[in-house]
Formats: C-alpha cells, sequence, structure tokens
C-alpha cells in the first residue's frame, strides 16, 4: 500500500493532494514531468535538469526525493542530494566551508511543479515537507546548500524564504551564472545585519565585490518591476 505523509488542499482549484516518498518505481513519472516543465521555460538554462542516472543516484541512498499527486498523477516532486565530499564542484568550497567540512553538505536539487498546478505555493510547501522529512532521520548533516539562476525570480524567493543566505555568485554547470546559498540547518535566519546594502540583480560585478568582501544576501526588494537583493553583513 501507498504511504502518503501529508494531504492538503490546492488553493486554486479547491482540490486534494497527497505527498509521498519517490522510488525508481515512479522514474518515468519524474521524467516526463521534468520534460514538461522544461519546454513550457521562457529560458530553459533557468533549469538544470537531472538525468536518469542522477536519479537514480539520489534514489540508491545518497538523497530524497518527494512528490505530491493529484488525481493519481504526479504534478510536483523535490530532491534533496548527498554529493560526493571529493567534488571539486562542492557547493560548500564555494560558500567558503573547510574540505573536513563538506561530508555535513546536503544539497537541495531540482524542484518541478507541473504548469497546471502552478500558484498553489507547492515548492514552498514541498520544501518545508521534505526538510522536516530530513529532520526526522538520523543524520549528520549541517548545512543546506544549493544554487540559482539569478534571472529566476521564484526559486530565489523560495530559497531565501527558507532562511538560505547568498554565500556566492560564480559560473556553475559548464559557464552558467548562479547564486550560491546556504543555510546552517537547525539555526534561524541571521536578523543581526550591522549594515545592509541593495544592488540590482543585474549588476553582477557589484554583486560579486560585496560578497567577497564577506556581505550576504538575504532577501528580495521590489522596485516597481525591477528586483533587488539586499545584502547585509553581521
Amino acid at each position: 500500500m501507498v504511504a502518503y505523509f501529508y494531504k492538503g488542499v490546492m488553493a486554486t482549484n479547491n482540490k486534494q493532494y497527497k505527498v509521498r516518498h519517490l522510488t525508481m518505481d515512479d522514474i518515468e513519472h519524474i521524467l516526463q514531468l521534468q520534460e514538461l516543465v522544461v519546454q513550457t521555460l521562457d529560458n530553459q538554462d533557468i533549469l538544470q535538469p537531472l538525468s536518469y542516472d542522477e536519479y537514480q543516484y539520489i534514489m540508491d541512498g545518497k538523497g530524497m526525493i518527494i512528490g505530491a499527486f493529484a488525481d493519481d498523477r504526479l504534478i510536483a516532486f523535490r530532491a534533496l542530494l548527498i554529493p560526493p565530499s571529493d567534488d571539486s564542484e562542492h557547493l560548500g568550497l564555494d560558500v567558503g566551508l573547510k574540505e573536513e567540512e563538506l561530508p555535513t553538505v546536503i544539497y537541495q536539487e531540482i524542484s518541478n511543479v507541473h504548469p497546471d498546478y502552478r500558484g498553489n505555493r507547492l515548492q514552498q510547501k514541498l520544501a518545508q515537507l521534505i526538510m522536516n522529512e530530513l529532520s526526522a532521520l538520523d543524520h549528520s548533516f549541517k548545512y543546506v546548500c544549493c544554487t540559482v539562476m539569478p534571472s529566476n525570480i521564484p526559486s530565489l524567493k523560495d530559497k531565501l524564504a527558507q532562511g538560505m543566505v547568498i554565500a556566492a555568485l560564480k559560473e556553475k554547470y559548464q559557464g552558467r551564472l548562479r547564486y550560491v546559498l546556504v543555510k546552517k540547518l537547525h539555526e534561524n535566519a541571521c536578523e543581526n545585519w550591522t549594515d545592509t546594502k541593495a544592488l540590482s540583480i543585474n549588476k553582477i560585478k557589484e554583486q560579486q565585490t560585496l560578497l567577497k568582501e564577506g556581505w550576504l544576501g538575504f532577501t528580495l526588494q521590489k522596485d516597481e518591476d525591477h528586483y533587488k537583493v539586499v545584502y547585509g553583513k553581521i
């Protein structure tokens, strides 16, 4: 019997959805939903799709994937991944962790929501649920890291709302510009900023300079139709 651990109701259509852990039995549905999401993106560089082998790696004990279902159809999923500690591109290194700390890092990986079900905060709900599921496990993780394309405002809002902070802005994934975000697990977001500065999301070099000086991006500020990242210094 399928074990769903959460039930919710969508705001846009009052339809019920259920959430459970995904396995390799779900892989075809995962790949189909991922392909659909990619095809509906105006800029396909926003999303870094995972391959069959990468999903298999996660499900073979190197992470966790949960999915939301409505009418027995997968409508959204979210993944955590345990990265190899010897990865030269390890996000822990990007955010200033020492090599001996890398085994304590877990990644928030891909998150997909079916286009027909957007507007129901499913991405945020699955983020909350998957981190709750992680907390319930006996693990040694101290940090969660992820990457976001600067122009991907919904994903950036999602990560910052979880208390993650921007700690780096650099090229990843064969030259694609990405924010690298981090959060120390079991700690609330720092609010004791001694100074703050807001920079346009398009001012890449200026943001990189602040980050190298130890500033951290902690929220977004909207000025008409334009977004700024608010950076703080402790």
